[in-house]
């Protein structure tokens, strides 16, 4: 069986300007890329604030992930490198919120939806990491429903709302500029309503989404052309957007701190990746940039809070492992079972025909006639099938592989599960019988020849 492999960067090995780094392009041209491999048969991408995550369903799925991971030029010792089992585990754990830096986060959970959906769109999905995302997005919520993991700071947002708390020693009468009005910065937003600050201003690309929080929330919406001037106020920044560049430039923060008190500290969180804020407007005098590695601590505080609730997590996941590893194991035998059928339904129409032709030679052949045949022949199949049917699945179900390698081989099954789309386009029409023979091929279509011959191998 074709298996699923997972490549792992995150914030557990990895500081932000590492993950940063380890990103190239955009998320369509990197599921192409990946896609368009020609061992690739499926493909996920998961890119978030504390992580990029790449799933391939693929024969040769480690050298290929070790081989893309060159591509992306980032130190190997950030990286983890699943196989099947562990990368399913993982992405329970994910969709659960465990493997997050604030653990339980509920935010994480909305990611994968999007980012599988988005994979699905594109068409770099099949059954098999379809099977895996689903569940992985069941499980999160029965986690949610059935533990209370999710309780407090769940989210970046709110971390960085308490981590300004706890540097500015409470947030009593401050002023708050949040630029960004995207998930991320509605949860600090939210985060910061519930919080006895002074004014809270929301700035963002789209003037009309920041209105629209800020009327909300009881907030002043600001345009992001204006945040400049907002900064001369402010005691707290937090930003939060999905800009590929600064928003905050060194030189932006220093014209604006020369209008300020200079008793006055202007603390700057910043939790967009890539990094909203430049790096050196930290040197800046009364200034104080935080970004997501500083969370770190905020994280540790929490997980002891939630160590509990992690626990009764981790014992529903070890039991929808299994339930999911049952459901693969099934579908392989659906998979057989449905070829064995379609296999002998082809004999039955077949001999059905040679037999009506043969009695129409010596006298006519009505419609009753014809029906009882049909039926005749079908019913003969369906009692043929019955047995080996039950078998197939008790064997999938007790993880005997071999007898189902077995079967496919005897019967020539699965002989046509090759992703014929990756072929190249001038590979003429191809025979194939049980073993996959390729006959008539251009000479520069060899590469597909190893393709098919080394997966029916």
């Amino acid at each position: 069986m074709t298996e699923i492999s997972s490549m792992v960067i995150s914030h557990k090995k990895a500081k932000i300007e590492e993950m940063e780094s380890a990103w190239h392009g955009d998320l369509d041209g990197l599921l192409q890329h990946l896609y368009n491999h020609e061992y690739v048969y499926e493909c996920v991408v998961l890119k978030t604030c504390n992580r990029v995550e790449i799933y391939v369903v693929s024969p040769k799925s480690s050298s290929i992930l070790f081989s893309f991971a060159k591509e992306m030029g980032a130190s190997t010792h950030i990286m983890d490198f699943y196989g099947h089992d562990e990368s399913l585990e993982h992405l329970l754990r994910l969709a659960g919120g465990l493997e997050s830096m604030i653990v339980g986060e509920d935010q994480i959970l909305g990611q994968i939806k999007e980012l599988y959906a988005y994979s699905k769109k594109s068409g770099t999905t099949g059954k098999i990491l379809d099977t895996a995302f689903d569940k992985a997005i069941q499980v999160g919520k029965r986690i949610r429903n059935e533990t209370r993991i999710n309780k407090g700071s769940v989210s970046i947002g709110s971390a960085a709302v308490d981590l300004a708390e706890e540097i500015l020693d409470g947030l009593t009468g401050k002023t708050v500029l949040v630029i960004g009005a995207g998930e991320i910065g509605v949860l600090v937003a939210k985060a910061l309503a519930e919080k006895d600050i002074e004014a809270i201003y929301i700035a963002n690309r789209t003037f009309k989404k920041a209105e629209e929080i800020a009327y909300e929330l009881g907030g002043y919406a600001v345009r992001l052309n204006d945040v400049q001037t907002q900064l001369k106020n402010a005691d707290v920044v937090i930003s939060g957007t999905g800009a590929p560049h600064y928003i905050l430039t060194r030189e932006i923060v220093e014209k604006a701190i020369k209008d300020r008190d200079k008793t006055r500290k202007l603390l700057l969180i910043d939790i967009a990746n890539p990094r909203d804020i430049e790096e050196s407007v930290a040197e800046l005098e009364n200034v104080e940039l935080c970004n997501i590695d500083n969370l770190r601590v905020i994280s540790e505080k929490t997980l002891k809070m939630r160590k509990e609730e992690a626990k009764k997590a981790e014992a529903i996941i070890q039991e929808e492992i299994k339930l999911l590893n049952l459901q693969y194991k099934r579908q392989r035998a659906d998979r057989i079972i449905s070829d064995l059928y379609k296999q002998i339904y082809d004999v039955r129409i077949r001999e059905r025909e040679k037999a009506v032709n043969r009695l129409c030679a010596y006298h006519t052949i009505g419609k009753i006639e014809t029906e009882v045949l049909d039926d005749l022949t079908h019913s003969i199949a369906n009692k043929i099938l019955a047995e080996p049917t039950k078998v197939l699945r008790q064997a999938a179900e007790l993880g005997n592989d071999e007898f189902l390698d077995v079967v496919s081989r005897i019967f020539c099954l699965e002989k046509d599960r090759v992703k014929v789309e990756k072929m190249k386009p001038d590979c003429e029409k191809m025979k194939s019988d049980c073993g996959i023979k390729v006959e008539k091929i251009k000479p520069d279509c060899e590469s597909g020849i190893d393709r098919i011959s080394e997966k029916s191998n």
